[in-house]
C-alpha cells in the first residue's frame, strides 16, 4: 500500500472508519441484529415482507440523510446507516426470492454484477477505490452503493449454500468464518487491499446471519430457541456499547491529507 497525495481534496476528515477490529466488530453484530430483526418484523410481527421493506427502506431513507449531513465519521449516525442498510439489503433479496420467484442462483449472480459495475464506475469517475479517502459526497453515494450490493449479494450467496448444502446454522456459521479468516490471511500475505476488504465485508454478512439464526431460531429447527426479540435486543445493546465506545475515544477517525490507493 502506498501512499500518495489526494489531489484536489486536500486535508479533509473521512466520513467513514478506519478499518480496525472495532469495526469488523461493531459490522457482524450490525450484519447479525439485520438478519433477526427482519425476520422479527417479517414474521413474528406479521408485517410481511412487503411492508416491513416499505417501513425499513423508509427509515433508511431518513438515516442515509442525516449520514450525509456529516463532514466527518460520526460513529452513531454511519453505523445506524449500516444496521439500517442490513435490513433493506437482506429484504431485498427476500422479495426478489420469496415475492418474485427469483432462483438464488440468479440473484446471486446478479447482485455479484451489480457490485462490480458499481466498483468499475466507482473507479471510474474517482480513479480511486480506497475507503480512506470518502471525503466528497460523490465518493460517499458510490461507498454506500457498493455496501448495499455487498449486503444483498451477502444474503444471496450465504441462503445458496445453506439450502443448497443443508449444513444447518452453526456448520454455516463456521465456513463462513473460515472463508473470512482465508481472506485476512491473504491481505496479510499482501494481497491486493481493496479485493480482501470488499470480499470480507461480503462474507461476514452470511457468516453473521448464520449465527443470528442459530441463537434466534427455535431448538426444532437447529437453533438455540433465543427468539429473535432476545437475540435482537443483545446485539443491539452491544453494538451501542460499541459505537459510544468509539464516540467516547474518538476511534476509528481519520483526517485525510494522504490517501492509500491500492
Amino acid at each position: 500500500m502506498r501512499m500518495e497525495s489526494l489531489d484536489g481534496v486536500g486535508e479533509a476528515a473521512n466520513r467513514v472508519p478506519l478499518v480496525t477490529l472495532d469495526f469488523w466488530l461493531v459490522k457482524l453484530l450490525a450484519v447479525t441484529m439485520g438478519e433477526t430483526a427482519a425476520d422479527y418484523l417479517a414474521v413474528n410481527l406479521g408485517l410481511g415482507l412487503t411492508t416491513t421493506s416499505v417501513i425499513m427502506s423508509a427509515l433508511l431513507a431518513v438515516f442515509i440523510i442525516l449520514q450525509f449531513s456529516q463532514r466527518r465519521y460520526v460513529p452513531w449516525a454511519y453505523w445506524t446507516c449500516v444496521v439500517m442498510i442490513s435490513i433493506v439489503g437482506t429484504l431485498i433479496t427476500d422479495n426478489l426470492v420469496d415475492n418474485l420467484g427469483v432462483r438464488l442462483e440468479t440473484t446471486t449472480i446478479f447482485f455479484a454484477a451489480a457490485l462490480a459495475v458499481t466498483f468499475v464506475l466507482w473507479y471510474f469517475w474517482e480513479e480511486t477505490l480506497s475507503i480512506h479517502s470518502i471525503v466528497t459526497t460523490q465518493r460517499e453515494i458510490w461507498y454506500w452503493l457498493a455496501i448495499l450490493f455487498t449486503f444483498s449479494l451477502g444474503t444471496a450467496a450465504g441462503d445458496l449454500v445453506a439450502e443448497k448444502f443443508e449444513l444447518g446454522y452453526l456448520a454455516t456459521g463456521l465456513l463462513f468464518l473460515a472463508i473470512v479468516m482465508a481472506f485476512w490471511a491473504a491481505y496479510l500475505l499482501k494481497a491486493n487491499a481493496v479485493l480482501t476488504f470488499w470480499l470480507a465485508y461480503i462474507f461476514t454478512r452470511p457468516l453473521g446471519a448464520s449465527f443470528g439464526d442459530l441463537l434466534s431460531q427455535p431448538v426444532e429447527y437447529g437453533g438455540l430457541g433465543f427468539g429473535t426479540i432476545l437475540t435482537s435486543l443483545l446485539f443491539l445493546i452491544l453494538i451501542v456499547g460499541t459505537v459510544a465506545f468509539m464516540t467516547v475515544t474518538g476511534r476509528g477517525r481519520e483526517y485525510q491529507g494522504a490517501e492509500a490507493r491500492y
